[in-house]
């Protein structure tokens, strides 16, 4: 039985991993941090599946442990601190988590399993002021946030490990990928739970920054089969992962509001609270060289994929109004 490492594996992306390995047959090991009120949200249909092992990121000791109690053929390093927003007020918490993280990861894997194939979750984010469009793996990079720069470290540490050790070690170069997993503060799950509150009466507005942001938007259970397709290559290697087209975050509130039949411009407030001090203003990713060289496709598009996110929040909305009438009942 092969087996997995996955770091992030309470997460959108490390969910729907351990989902994917679990049905290939895999022993599924998930690194958590210790903390007294561990999340589990994403992953509580598989939690018993899971076999976890504590550890830190930032703490290189515990993640050679990990490595050698889960003996992985695989590593996924998917955790980092993934909000855009909060890497400018926190910039030294971004630069360990997502930046010198990366090197803890891999330091451990080439002392205890350097035969380890290993994956690094980087981020399309580290375009930034794109130099050129579509976006593919040659494309000069240009971040603009600490989050982007930190990913830029984990990207590059990656190939620098694979280069001087020999590692197979490959990058991802995962351009926006949402689902109902996503966490609130994301745009898209913003946006689709606002619509769902909206809708039911519990709130009458959505505050809102730049509308005008183009990036591309696919699906997050798309995205992690990717991720295994790169490590069943003969040669490490990194890749764009994308949809291939653009939509604004206008074009995503007409889609979210109009299919519960409502108007966006009758709810939507623009608020300079939540635009960023350096925009990415587009990102359009060419993923033809996963399409040849993995073999990889999508299966849900860009409309597909925010109304599954919009009946999701109009579903657990509903439950916890619910539980609340059962609390107190009106």
């Amino acid at each position: 039985m092969r087996k997995a490492l996955i770091t992030g594996v309470t997460g959108q992306d490390g969910s729907y991993l351990a989902e994917f390995l679990l049905e290939k047959g895999y022993e599924v090991y998930g690194l958590r941090r210790r903390t007294s009120t561990p999340n589990y949200e994403n992953v509580q249909h598989i939690k018993d599946k899971i076999k976890w092992i504590s550890g830190d990121l930032i703490d290189l000791a515990s993640l050679i442990e990990a490595v050698r109690i889960s003996n992985p053929d695989e590593v996924y390093n998917l955790a980092a601190q993934s909000f855009v927003a909060a890497s400018w007020p926190q910039p030294l918490a971004t630069g360990q988590f997502t930046a010198i993280a990366v090197t803890n990861m891999l330091e451990a894997v080439r002392i205890m399993k350097p035969e380890a194939r290993f994956y690094q979750a980087s981020s399309s984010e580290m375009f930034g002021k794109v130099v050129e469009t579509p976006q593919k793996e040659t494309t000069p990079f240009y971040p603009r946030s600490p989050y982007g720069v930190a990913k830029l470290y984990g990207h590059w540490i990656t190939v620098n490990y694979r280069e001087s050790f020999n590692m197979f070690a490959c990058s991802g170069i995962l351009f926006n990928h949402e689902s109902p997993r996503r966490g609130l503060e994301f745009v898209t799950r913003k946006v689709t739970d606002g619509v769902a509150r909206i809708k039911l009466g519990l709130q009458n507005e959505l505050r809102m920054g730049n509308l005008d942001s183009l990036r591309d938007w696919g699906f997050a259970g798309d995205y992690v089969k990717a991720m295994w397709l790169m490590l069943q290559q003969e040669e490490p290697d990194d890749y764009v992962i994308s949809t291939g087209e653009m939509h604004t975050v206008k074009e995503l509130l007409e889609v979210a509001f109009s299919y519960v039949g409502l108007d966006y411009r009758e709810y939507v407030v623009i608020d300079p609270e939540f635009v960023r001090p350096a925009e990415v203003d587009l990102l359009l990713g060419d993923c033809s060289k996963a399409k040849e060289k993995l073999g990889w496709e999508l299966e849900v598009g860009f409309k597909e994929l925010i109304q599954m996110m919009v009946d999701e929040d109009l579903k657990r909305v509903k439950l916890q109004m619910k539980n609340i009438e059962a609390i107190i009942p009106v």
